[in-house]
């Protein structure tokens, strides 16, 4: 079949907080800004979804190391294509995922809260999976892959696949462990493993760092939004 050439970015509905009750985790917002600037770039149309329809955007994600120049004034611009869709998003339920060739799990820590049950999200994925499109996540959005099966064989789309993720190097790094595992929370790696993934990292924590197997693209971190997005542009054209 003939996929469409359009996109869907999936938001992370959870909010929690982190450092003690200091910071609040959400959406990390460069995560969903920068594939949708490489997918509509890429004459992709480009929507966003969320399983309840709402975000709230990470702290981390809004401070200057990781928020600047162009994107700070699309983030600032509530006019801008991508405001207006993240802030007017559709909930997970009533999106049909036949529409799409492309699906691309979003992240920030929340994440890992919602996404493994996040059922309409995961829904989406499956069908543009058994369409033969491109399933692709970014740092902690490999958290959705917790319930994704190819409906053909009954299996994890990820088993026997190479992906990587936010290391968990870097959650002790971040020194927010002990927050993260009061959340019940199962980590990138441990999820991998359970679900007979190959995991693989960047010597680095932050190192851009992506792969690519087959109709499957994972990037680590934050820094790797934008390349992993590129590598989805590639293995759509090759399909």
């Amino acid at each position: 079949m003939v996929l469409p050439r359009k996109a869907i970015i999936s938001i992370t509905s959870a909010q929690a907080k982190l450092f003690n009750g200091t910071e609040t985790t959400g959406l990390f917002i460069s995560e969903a800004l920068h594939p949708y600037n490489v997918l509509s770039a890429a004459g992709f149309e480009v929507d966003l979804v969320s399983e309840s329809g709402t975000y709230i955007a990470d702290w981390l994600s809004q401070q200057p190391d990781f928020l600047n120049g162009d994107d700070l004034k699309t983030w600032n611009d509530k006019n801008s294509d991508f405001r207006k869709k993240l802030d007017n998003m559709p909930k997970a339920a009533d999106v049909d995922g036949s529409q799409y060739g492309v699906f691309y799990a979003s992240a920030g820590h929340a994440a890992l809260i919602d996404y493994p049950k996040a059922r309409n999200l995961q829904k989406i994925a499956e069908q543009v999976w058994a369409n033969g499109g491109v399933v692709a996540s970014v740092c902690h959005g490999p958290a959705i892959f917790a319930n994704i099966l190819d409906t053909a064989t009954g299996e994890p789309i990820i088993k026997g696949k190479r992906i990587t993720g936010f290391t968990t190097e870097a959650e002790y790094t971040m020194k927010i462990m002990d927050d993260l595992r009061s959340w019940k929370s199962e980590m990138v790696e441990e999820l991998a493993t359970r679900l007979g993934a190959k995991y693989e990292r960047s010597a680095g924590i932050w190192d851009d760092f992506h792969v690519v197997d087959g109709r499957l693209v994972t990037g680590q971190n934050p820094a790797s939004a934008k390349s992993t997005t590129e590598a989805v542009v590639e293995v759509f054209g090759e399909l």
